[in-house]
Order: C-alpha cells, then sequence, then structure tokens
C-alpha cells in the first residue's frame, strides 16, 4: 500500500515538474521581440525562435512588436507668425528597433511621442504665416521627422515618416478660402468655355472656308468644262467646213458652181438681223444668171 502511495506522489511530482518545463518553454513569433528579466534586472532578448526560461527566476518584462507601427493622435492647437490659431493632427509612422531601450528608455513611450509631436508642430508652425503653413506641407513633415527620429534613437525607436492629417483654419478663415476656392472654379470654368466657343467658331470658319473652296472648284470645273465643249463644238464646225472644201475641191466644181455657192453663202448672209448690206459686183451680175442656170438645169434633166 505504502509503495503505491509513493507511485502516486512520484507520479504527481513528474507531472509537475513536466507542467512547469513546458510552461517556460517559449516560442517567440516572426517580427516579435521578448524583453527577459532575472531576479528583476534586465537578463536578455529573446529574438524570433524557441527559447526556455529558468522557472522563478526568468520573467518576460516585455513582448515588442517588431512591425512598422502606426498612432494618429488628435488635433493640436496651433498659432502661426501671425497670431492665427489652427488645429492640426498628426499621424507618426515608427518601429521599434531596440527593445531593451524601448522598455527601459522612456515610461509609456506613445505617449512622449505624442507630447514632443506637439511641441516640435507648434515650434515649426509659430516661425511661419498662415499662407506658408498651407503650401509648406510637406516641408513640415520633414522637419518634424527629422527631430522626432534624433530625439527617439535614446528609446529605441526610429520614426519612419510624419504626416500632417488636417490643417484646420479658424471658421470665417475656412469660409474665406471656400469663396476663393469657388471663385477660381467658375474662373476656370469661364475659361474653359470661351475656349470652346473659340474651337466652335474656329471649326465653323473653317467648314465655310471649305464650302467656298468646294463651290469655286466646282464653278470653275463647270467653266472649263463649257470652255472644252464649246471649242470641241468650234474644232466640229471647222473640221467639217474643211471636209466640205475638200469634198467641193477634189469634185472640180465648175465657175457656175462656185456662183451659186456664193450665192447661197449671200443668202445665209442676208438672212440675218443687219439693216444694210452690200452687194458686191460679182453677185449682181451672178443674180441675172439665175435664170439661165435654172433653164439651163431644167432643159438637162430628163422628162419623165
Amino acid at each position: 500500500m505504502q509503495g503505491f502511495i509513493g507511485l502516486i506522489i512520484i507520479g504527481i511530482i513528474v507531472f509537475i515538474v513536466l507542467l512547469v518545463v513546458i510552461s517556460n518553454i517559449k516560442i517567440v513569433p516572426q517580427a516579435h521581440a521578448y524583453v527577459i528579466e532575472r531576479l528583476g534586472a534586465y537578463y536578455a532578448t529573446w529574438d524570433t525562435g524557441l527559447h526556455v526560461k529558468i522557472p522563478f527566476l526568468d520573467k518576460i518584462s516585455k513582448k515588442v512588436s517588431l512591425k512598422e507601427q502606426v498612432v494618429d493622435f488628435p488635433p493640436q492647437p496651433v498659432i502661426t507668425r501671425d497670431n492665427v490659431t489652427m488645429q492640426i493632427d498628426t499621424v507618426v509612422y515608427f518601429e521599434i528597433t531596440d527593445p531593451k531601450l524601448y522598455c527601459y528608455g522612456v515610461e509609456r513611450p506613445l505617449s512622449a511621442i505624442e507630447n514632443l509631436t506637439a511641441t516640435t508642430l507648434r515650434n515649426i508652425i509659430g516661425d511661419l504665416e498662415l499662407d506658408n503653413t498651407l503650401t509648406s506641407r510637406d516641408t513640415i513633415n520633414d522637419k518634424i521627422r527629422i527631430i522626432l527620429d534624433e530625439a527617439t534613437d535614446a528609446w529605441g525607436i526610429k520614426v519612419i515618416r510624419v504626416e500632417l492629417k488636417n490643417i484646420l483654419p479658424p471658421r470665417e478663415i475656412q469660409d474665406a478660402m471656400e469663396k476663393q476656392m469657388k471663385a477660381e472654379r467658375e474662373r476656370r470654368a469661364r475659361i474653359l468655355d470661351a475656349e470652346g466657343e473659340k474651337r466652335s467658331q474656329i471649326l465653323v470658319a473653317e467648314g465655310m472656308k471649305e464650302s467656298a473652296i468646294l463651290k469655286a472648284d466646282a464653278v470653275k470645273e463647270q467653266k472649263i468644262r463649257e470652255a472644252q465643249g464649246e471649242a470641241e463644238a468650234i474644232l466640229t464646225v471647222q473640221k467639217a467646213n474643211a471636209d466640205a472644201l475638200r469634198m467641193l475641191n477634189e469634185a472640180a466644181p465648175t465657175e457656175r458652181i462656185i456662183q451659186l455657192k456664193s450665192l447661197e453663202a449671200f443668202a445665209k448672209a442676208a438672212d440675218g438681223k443687219a439693216t444694210k448690206i452690200i452687194i458686191p459686183s460679182d453677185i449682181q451680175s451672178l443674180a441675172g444668171n439665175v435664170t439661165a442656170i435654172k433653164e439651163l438645169w431644167d432643159s438637162e434633166t430628163p422628162k419623165q
């Protein structure tokens, strides 16, 4: 019986020992670090991996994330050099580079960063006027980042960048700025309308110009075709007259036939609108011979 009880006690002790050992096996995840204290003093910083601490002697003082962190601080009242009070809120991006300094360098590091940011912001804005504050945001961001980065080195913190999230001037200044922006938008709209109207007029003028050019080309083409037609007609008439003369020459006409053709030409001339006609002497003599020519023609023509 006593042996059985002893086995149970030994089993309980073994179980407790295993439980203690297992409970003191720690796995540090990626992008994290554990700060270890031994008997109340800093002992080591555990990186990613498997670690075992001594029971009752070692203690995990702080679990630190090594990832980049973002802190959005509430708006801070600041006064510009021209005595304008504004509300500015900032966003700080930082990462922990030394877990030991982060744990022991300063009490409540985030609160310390917030107060340092507010103080730095007031100092920088106090040297600027309102217009420069609104237009120099990038410059202000760089100045704050440099000052914070130097100050937080002793806390194991590296400030990566700082952003001014909102810059809110007084209500009356906001109203004036909104009116100015509205006037600027209206001015740009009028410019765009004027440019559009100008472009439209240019297109209309170009269209009228092209239409006039096409119309002139059409008239020109018509006149050219009419002239070509008249020239071809004249050439045709002249060719016909030349062919008639050639055929007449080939036929060897008698003097009487030539006189008769002259009489026909005179008849066509007399058929015009002229009020006076000068009759050549040879035509006068030809008129006296017309009857003789007719009688000769009738006598040579065989009767039916």
